[in-house]
């Protein structure tokens, strides 16, 4: 099942990537993991998928140990600030920067360990109560200030759409974050460079990319139901 699956992900980013005039290398496939053991994290790694998202820091240090070293490992949950030390040097990217207090951590633990951190802000751009990240009129004052800081590297940003059935009615908050990510970009600031738009997930991911999304976070649409009574 699982390989049917991933194949199937695979091919409709394919056909996305086609709709819109891209190429399938412009589009990085994360498979989230959270939840799922180790055992199935290597199935899918055996069909040369090599990003694995995470949403918990706990999980993710968990698994790392027990898998192949070359998977490059995503950190897509909040991230709390006593947790940083955990992942610092660890992960290839943390996509959920959405204060300046985590981002002076994370700084704080990069250079603690001899490391640049790449980070993106998270943007809540539908302005959801119930989900993190910044909103879209404190995002660049938010790039300005964490690019100051030594030991990370602003990638880009990020943003967890609304649920919802249809998913064409997330087109316009994609369109949004590539919108606000290409008016960052023209401002040249040092240590940014906007080249990284995580959007879509499983339900929606198809829309996120032709909206631009360079990274999709696909976990449901290929492990299946996540098993939450499986976790402590």
């Amino acid at each position: 099942m699982l390989r049917e699956n991933y194949r199937d992900v695979e091919e409709k980013i394919a056909a996305a990537c086609a709709r819109s005039g891209r190429k399938r290398s412009e589009v990085t496939l994360i498979a989230v993991s959270k939840t799922k053991p180790a055992e199935m994290i290597q199935e899918i790694y055996d069909l040369d998928q090599r990003d694995f998202g995470e949403n918990k820091v706990q999980e993710l240090t968990g698994k790392i140990d027990l898998l192949p070293s070359d998977i490059r490992w995503h950190l897509i949950g909040h991230l709390q600030q006593n947790k940083v030390k955990y992942i610092a040097g660890r992960v290839c990217l943390i996509h959920s920067v959405d204060s300046l207090r985590l981002a002076e951590t994370i700084s704080r633990e990069a250079l603690k360990h001899s490391c640049t951190i790449p980070i993106l802000i998270e943007v809540n751009v539908a302005g959801e109560e119930s989900k993190f990240g910044v909103s879209v009129e404190e995002t660049l004052p938010l790039v300005e200030a964490a690019a100051q800081l030594p030991g990370i590297e602003i990638r880009g940003l990020m943003t967890i759409a609304p649920y919802v059935t249809d998913p064409e009615e997330n087109r316009p908050v994609f369109k949004k974050l590539r919108e606000l990510s290409v008016d960052i970009a023209g401002k040249n600031i040092n240590n940014v460079t906007m080249s990284v738009l995580s959007m879509g997930m499983t339900g929606d991911y198809e829309v996120a990319i032709e909206e631009g999304a360079t990274m999709v976070r696909v976990g449901t649409g290929i492990f299946g139901a996540r098993d939450y009574g499986a976790q402590k």
